[in-house]
């Protein structure tokens, strides 16, 4: 028989697992919420300097006591960190490790690290000897998406919150290479912006970085909940164990040699070749026309990590869509920013405030029609053009855009949330939306949400729908709805810079 040990997240314990636990054992497993120093409701009060090797050696104990032959650790949130540490210490009594809605986590890692909210990582540099647990919805918000919890469940939340010893997240975790040998699976929380999708596109990006989400140890199975499953979908969250320590999920997979990955695939439209002149972070593709002509720059996704090649603006969809507008007669322009990574957005915006002038200097566009053109994850960085647009800005267009930060992103800066722009806006450019039926669905909620926004407050946004559509669609996708959908676009907004 299989045992499953159950460890929790930070503030919380051993009760957050009770209905997961009954569910496990009502399907004939065994299930053991640990019980940790300071966590859980029957757990011992911390002492001072109770750190992440105490919870290792516990959650040992814990395991030596077991006499099922199958033993898979569970962890959530910071609780993964005591599940590796147990693990390299027992890794011939180990069959699997579950991460729930949690990295991968290197050796020498603190579980601080991977805590998104400022306000702990403040608190700790006062040096407490207990940090105080999230006292809201809001606050709770910021460790991860609350999607699913009721109000009294999240009231119990809140109510049954515990102190966390500091050192537990401070403290670097010991990874030993027993416990990067044991099979992984990955439970990603769909609603708290994970998705096995969003993993593969990770990996085909080839970020030195991701490289190990495509071991093939490792499989992956959703939940279309928040970042608290156990307590959101407590029977789902059982189901996906009991499939976990059968082997069962999917894996990502790199390209294979010599296959191109999916952003690197041609264009969907045959286009020829035209001339690009390169100046600094942006390529402008002048059309063959007499006089100042409009303009519309191309501003890709990402994170893009520094140092992957070719860079965006080399990629078949940017000079797709730059060679489209410019055969069309006016100028296209694309750009590298350097979103390298979530914190760099006010940088990105940045580059784009300079490739906007460099662009709108150039003699052969007219400085008074200009159109921005965001893709994918670049969508973020409409907001500020959304809330304070100039004059000669005509039109804003996103295609499959990400238009919010995903809740696992962590606090963002409320001039990169494109729906909030729309109540702030004066002279609203027209927007143009592109929106693909097979988004991601963590992805599809932000558009949904932005739309929503919308029609409180009246803005001109016109909506290109692609059913059958993909994120990133323009490189995979060559049918001939495919095509019409970006022709449609392409259409809309050259008609508003016409205008």
């Amino acid at each position: 028989m299989t045992a499953f040990v159950l460890v929790a997240g930070a503030y919380t314990g051993d009760w957050v697992w009770h209905d997961v636990a009954a569910q496990l054992r009502a399907a004939g497993a065994g299930a053991h919420a640990a019980v940790l120093t300071g966590m859980g409701s029957g757990a011992p009060a911390a002492p001072p300097g109770t750190d992440l090797e105490r919870h290792v050696r516990e959650l040992v104990e814990l395991v030596d006591e077991i006499g099922d032959p199958e033993v898979v650790l569970v962890g959530h949130d910071y609780g993964i960190h005591p599940v590796l540490g147990a693990a390299g210490r027992r890794p011939g009594r180990i069959t699997r490790v579950v991460h729930v809605d949690t990295p991968l986590v290197q050796d020498g890692a603190t579980a601080l690290a991977l805590v998104p909210d400022p306000a702990v990582h403040q608190a700790l540099a006062e040096g407490p000897a207990h940090l105080p647990p999230p006292a809201s919805r809001e606050a709770w918000q910021r460790w991860g998406s609350t999607d699913g919890l009721d109000d009294a469940t999240l009231g119990r939340l809140i109510r049954e919150a515990a102190p966390q010893p500091p050192a537990t997240l401070t403290q670097p975790l010991r990874l030993t290479a027993a416990a990067t040998e044991l099979p992984l699976t990955g439970v990603l929380c769909i609603a708290n912006g994970s998705s096995i999708a969003t993993v593969q596109s990770l990996v085909e990006l080839g970020d030195p970085r991701f490289q190990a989400l495509a071991d093939p140890r490792i499989t992956y199975l959703e939940l279309a909940t928040g970042h608290w499953p156990m307590l959101s979908a407590p029977d789902g969250l059982a189901e996906v164990l009991l499939a976990s320590a059968k082997g069962e999920g999917r894996r990502v997979t790199r390209p294979a040699e010599g296959e191109l990955p999916p952003h690197l695939r041609p264009f969907l439209l045959d286009l020829p070749e035209r001339r690009r002149e390169r100046v600094g972070r942006v390529d402008l593709y002048p059309p063959e026309a007499d006089g100042p002509r409009p303009a519309v720059l191309f501003v890709h996704g990402g994170p893009v990590p520094a140092g992957v090649e070719p860079t965006p603006r080399d990629w078949p969809t940017l000079v797709g869509y730059a060679r489209y507008a410019a055969g069309l007669g006016v100028v296209g322009a694309t750009l590298d920013h350097r979103l390298h990574d979530l914190s760099a957005y006010p940088r990105a915006a940045e580059d784009l405030a300079a490739a906007v002038d460099l662009v709108r200097a150039d003699p052969r566009v007219d400085p008074d029609r200009i159109a921005l053109w965001f893709l994918s994850a670049g969508g973020l960085l409409c907001a500020e053009w959304i809330a304070e647009p100039p004059p000669w800005l005509r039109c804003v267009a996103a295609a499959y855009p990400i238009l919010a930060p995903l809740p696992n992103w962590g606090p963002f800066e409320p001039r990169f949330r494109p729906a909030a722009a729309l109540g702030r806006a004066g002279n609203r450019p027209p927007i143009v939306l592109l929106r693909v039926g097979g988004e991601r669905a963590e992805i599809a909620s932000t558009v949904e949400a932005f739309l929503a926004a919308a029609e409180g407050t009246a803005a001109d946004v016109e909506v290109i729908d692609l059913p059958g559509g993909t994120h990133g669609f323009e490189t995979t996708d060559r049918s001939e709805d495919a095509r019409r959908a970006v022709e449609r676009t392409m259409r809309a907004v050259l008609d508003r810079l016409e205008s």
